[in-house]
């Protein structure tokens, strides 16, 4: 008996239609991604200890949107694709084909967080605990945009898997749907953990802490995911099996470690008008 596949989606790779121009999925991810984002930031920079004003946040929204455009194209260029770049290198500039790394991306943000809070004065790791608290939202809508699209699909799958599917790129073979379990693990799951973190006074005055949870919360969904997910054609396995995006996230795990312990080391004594 032939098992039962779950048949793939077939999605219109144009969310929104506007005559000539059409919106792509993941374009739209995007923008509600930093449209959500931006309005939660602000809820949370409020909270005690107040760490940035709403115009500061608003202000920021322009330099996170560059931190992740350009540190995500060239993370990707970077870590994933040198020799190509190095001999195509107007090809850099066609970010229409796709090609952007979430750890290149978080160095952006990382960068554009520190330049930001030294213009405007303000704790470097208090302002980066509220804006890390919500990059999971992003990370959740950007990995179901790359499941609409089709890409970047799961290692194969016994067929008996329920929720196994042929993916239309992805040869004949019945894969896992890893987009869907890293929009779950890094999105959903890592949000709800960031958001009750900062929700706490106690972690709130802890600079530093709310950060390196997410650093590495994101390590260890992205380590236990990329088990899942079929690695990139042009990389493929690394040596004992290890993939470029577990070796990208350990230094973010180590990182992560040592903010969460300075954090708890250094509590902050906060006065009414702080």
């Amino acid at each position: 008996m032939t098992a039962f596949l779950m048949p793939f989606p077939q999605f219109d790779p144009v969310a929104i239609h506007l005559g000539p121009v059409g919106i792509h999925w993941y374009a739209l991810a995007y923008i509600v991604s930093l449209a959500a984002g931006w309005m939660i930031a602000r809820r949370l920079c409020a909270l005690a200890p107040v760490v940035a004003t709403r115009e500061q946040v608003d202000d920021f929204a322009s330099w996170a949107v560059l931190g992740v455009v350009l540190g995500g194209r060239l993370g990707y260029i970077l870590f994933y694709k040198p020799g190509f770049y190095l001999t195509h290198p107007l090809a850099i500039l066609q970010v229409w084909y796709g090609g952007m790394s979430f750890h290149g991306g978080a160095l952006g943000v990382i960068i554009a967080l520190a330049w930001f809070s030294w213009k405007q004065k303000l704790n470097f790791l208090a302002f980066s605990d509220r804006i890390t608290a919500i990059v999971p939202l992003g990370l959740g809508i950007g990995r179901c945009a790359n499941f609409v699209n089709g890409e970047l699909w799961g290692r194969p799958a016994s067929p008996d898997l329920p929720w196994a599917m042929v993916f239309p790129y992805g040869g004949p073979l019945p894969r896992h749907p890893s987009e869907l379990y890293e929009a779950l693990a890094e999105g959903l799951v890592l949000l709800t953990v960031t958001l009750l973190a900062v929700s706490r006074p106690w972690v709130r005055v802890r600079f530093g802490f709310s950060s390196g949870l997410f650093l590495f919360g994101y390590a260890v969904a992205r380590c236990f995911c990329e088990m899942f997910r079929e690695p990139d054609s042009f990389i493929g396995f690394l040596p004992f099996g290890v993939t470029m995006g577990q070796v990208l996230s350990v230094p973010m795990a180590i990182a992560g470690l040592g903010l969460m312990a300075y954090g708890m080391r250094h509590p902050r004594v906060v006065t009414a008008h702080a």
